[in-house]
């Protein structure tokens, strides 16, 4: 998930665009755009960067053993075709 900084960083600067007429409306419209930007980012079903990089290491190990195991079954067949 988003860092929860970042995301109240991104809704205070929407909510500093808003003009100057408006200004009173500012913390109501933050809340309401922090609201809106954290129910929308969670139906993304994102990972962290420390989840992705994690699971890539899984991903190079099971590929390696793999490799391996394809190069043993290799070997097993042929053998067993010079019998």
């Amino acid at each position: 998930m988003l860092d929860p900084k970042k995301l109240e960083e991104l809704a205070k600067q929407i909510a500093g665009a808003v003009p100057p007429g408006v200004r009173n409306m500012a913390e109501e419209a933050e809340g309401r755009i922090k609201h809106v930007l954290q129910s929308q980012l969670s139906k993304l079903d994102l990972v962290t960067r420390e989840e992705f990089d994690v699971q890539s290491q899984v991903l190079i190990r099971t590929r390696e053993k793999l490799e391996l195991m394809e190069a043993r079954l290799a070997a097993l067949e042929q053998s067993k075709k010079e019998k």
